[in-house]
């Protein structure tokens, strides 16, 4: 009897230790799910944390690229801007340099409109060749810096199968005035004034003007705007930098198909294209041509 309450003892121990173990058990395992749960959540939170970090941090730099590469645009507009006006400076350096060194008479009206003294002369003359004049005893010269432009030009009519020849190039103040004498003498001074200009006003002082002959005229001017030389020169005269003074109509003086200046090829190859006379286009316009008048 003694022995069974013992054992009843021991199996109620049993019992209510095996109980006590499955509340703990049970109670842990809810404390670690309690726990699971609470870092599930964490986990969750710092996720989304992260996400919301990358995010902006990726905003971030996809905004800063942004504003590096707008920086960087700028800076290289501004550098191009900078080029640019150095370039611009340069330019007008170089400009300034040559326009310098150039006689500022070239391109100005000098028929009754603007007015070179007994002093002026071309800075350096040249003789031309005896082969290119007609009157082979006489000497003309005209401005150095003209006379191969001169020379190529009447070599490639030579070529194209028309003879032209200079009847006159550069005459002095003196000279002009002594040939206006001479026609005012033969013609009347009225006459006279209406094919030759008065001493200081004539091209032919700027040593950049010439009056060509062909063959048949006996080295004379009457009847040169009929020939195939004129119609040679009209054509092609401009590629050389010269252009006709005055063409029919003009408002200074007769016409005059043999009488040609040299203004440079930039402006002669414009007036051309625009079908303009010299002496219609603006002083100020004439003058932007100066510095290319030699390239």
């Amino acid at each position: 009897m003694q022995q069974q309450k013992s054992h009843e003892t021991v199996v109620i121990s049993l019992s209510i230790a095996l109980a006590a173990l499955t509340v703990a058990v049970a109670i842990g395992a809810w404390m670690g799910y309690e726990r699971f749960m609470a870092l599930s959540m964490r986990v969750e939170t710092l996720e989304a944390e992260v996400a919301t970090t990358t995010d902006r941090l990726a905003r971030g730099l996809e905004e800063t690229h942004s504003t590096l590469a707008s920086a960087l645009e700028e800076e290289q507009e501004r550098s191009e801007k900078l080029q640019t006006q150095f370039g611009t400076i340069s330019d007008s350096v170089d400009v300034l340099e040559k326009l310098s060194t150039l006689d500022g008479q070239l391109l100005k009206k000098y028929s009754k409109v603007y007015f070179l003294n007994e002093n002026y002369m071309p800075e350096q003359l040249s003789v031309i060749p005896k082969e290119y004049t007609y009157n082979e005893e006489r000497e003309y010269s005209v401005a150095s810096p003209i006379l191969r432009d001169l020379t190529n030009m009447l070599r490639a009519a030579k070529r194209a199968g028309i003879e032209i020849y200079v009847a006159s190039a550069y005459r002095s103040f003196g000279e002009q005035g002594a040939l206006k004498g001479q026609y005012s003498m033969t013609y009347g001074e009225g006459s006279a004034g209406q094919f030759s200009a008065d001493q200081g006003y004539s091209e032919h002082q700027l040593g950049t003007t010439l009056d060509f002959t062909t063959t048949g005229l006996g080295g004379g001017l009457a009847g040169f705007g009929n020939t195939p030389a004129f119609e040679w020169l009209q054509e092609n005269a401009y590629k050389y930098g010269f252009i006709l003074s005055y063409p029919e109509g003009n408002q200074y003086y007769m016409y005059e198909p043999w009488h040609w200046r040299f203004v440079g090829e930039d402006l002669a190859d414009d007036l051309h294209d625009e079908g303009m006379n010299f002496y219609d286009m603006d002083q100020r316009e004439l003058d932007k041509y100066l510095a290319t008048i030699f390239d």
